[in-house]
């Protein structure tokens, strides 16, 4: 018998820039000429239905009319079809249309989109790189930065899926633009939260800019995207693959993700994670570690970006309260929530660890309370 020893040690540098600004298609593909994707001239671009005539068809014709070869793929859109069966239709779409390890994706769209196209690219060919060209706000504050990718299972949100840099985000604040009110809205939740885990100070100044946003200024629109961007790669750079500190983005998420999944994504994910931030709060109050006031400030704050905060009445709560256990969190069958201390901080209940176990009886309490 014998022992042979594979070593494998790597470095590997995962860095990637993230550009803010209005109308950076032709931005994309300048830097494509500029060997962004290498020596790559084939594209594959994802997209949903909604965005393919607004801004991937535009990018679509640009790719092919500076000689790159590129194709289309799109798949209905809305959360319900971030599943493995439409990679899998993607995936054979594009070996149909002869792509193999020489290709580039660029996802165009939401949060949804950079999601599945991200994961595509992680398993395609055994990894192709891909860029994400981001419409929402949602993805501007979420999906686009941190390299998780991943699909719906009937079961719970995000369960399968893998950590997948991009070569570049591009964060384009004038697709907003064509954004129903309700996804703008849905966006802010994930901007509440970040300032409510990481800056007292941006809590206060979206308290004073919420209309500002709602209205789509310029400038403002801008600051918020700069800021979501610094929060969350502060966390990123330290626990890229979610070790220990990067589960601190995860607030609200616990009760978020379930409420998602037990509306049948007819909620939004913001919409989910708003009242889940509702209900974390009231725990963190229960749990002595905020004040009513900081628990009511961050609630009006909610109700003031027009957010819901309250559990609607279709949903069973027995049924959601069972859904919490599908949570990544859960450990040895025990609920697991992390809780923010006071505004702008959260609670490191031992070095490394932040979040603490809680009983049903108790996150069933809260949730009977919302």
């Amino acid at each position: 018998m014998s022992t042979f020893n594979v070593e494998l040690k790597k470095i590997v540098d995962d860095s990637y820039e993230i550009e803010i600004g209005y109308e950076l298609e032709r931005k994309l593909i300048h830097d494509l000429k500029n060997g962004l994707a290498g020596e790559i001239h084939k594209f594959a671009v994802v997209t949903d239905s909604i965005v393919k005539g607004l801004y991937a068809d535009k990018i679509l014709a640009m790719l092919q009319e500076a000689g790159y070869q590129a194709d289309l793929f799109v798949f209905k859109e809305g959360e319900k079809q971030k599943t493995r069966k439409t990679k899998e239709e993607i995936e054979d779409a594009m070996l149909a249309k002869g792509y193999r390890r020489d290709c580039c994706i660029i996802a165009v769209g939401g949060g949804v989109v950079t999601d599945l196209a991200g994961f595509v690219a992680g398993t395609f060919g055994r990894g192709v790189p891909f860029i994400n060209y981001a419409t929402t706000l949602l993805a501007a504050a979420d999906a686009s930065v941190g390299g998780k990718t991943a699909v719906d299972t009937p079961l719970a949100t995000n369960l399968i899926g893998l950590f997948n840099q991009p070569e570049k985000v591009y964060l384009d604040i004038a697709t907003w633009r064509t954004l129903p009110e309700r996804q703008v809205i849905s966006g802010l939740a994930e901007t509440i939260k970040h300032a409510c885990l990481a800056d007292h100070d941006f809590f206060d100044y979206l308290n004073e800019h919420i209309e500002d946003i709602l209205a789509l200024d310029r400038e403002v629109c801008e600051q918020i995207a700069e800021k979501n961007c610094k929060i969350k790669y502060e966390v990123v750079m330290k626990d890229e693959r979610e070790s220990g500190l990067r589960e601190i983005l995860n607030l609200g998420h616990t009760v978020g993700r379930a409420i998602e999944t037990v509306s049948g994504y007819e909620l939004l994910h913001g919409e989910a994670v708003s009242i889940g931030m509702a209900a974390e709060v009231k725990l963190a109050y229960r749990l002595g570690y905020m004040t009513a006031k900081e628990r009511d400030e961050v609630i009006a704050l909610l109700v003031k970006a027009k957010l819901p905060v309250a559990i609607p009445a279709g949903i069973n709560r027995d049924d959601l309260v069972k859904k919490l256990y599908t949570d990544k969190k859960v450990r040895n069958g025990k609920l697991r929530f992390v809780i923010q201390k006071g505004i702008g901080d959260i609670v490191e209940f031992e070095k490394g660890v932040f979040a603490t176990p809680i009983e049903e009886s108790v996150a069933r309490e809260i949730i009977m309370d919302l």
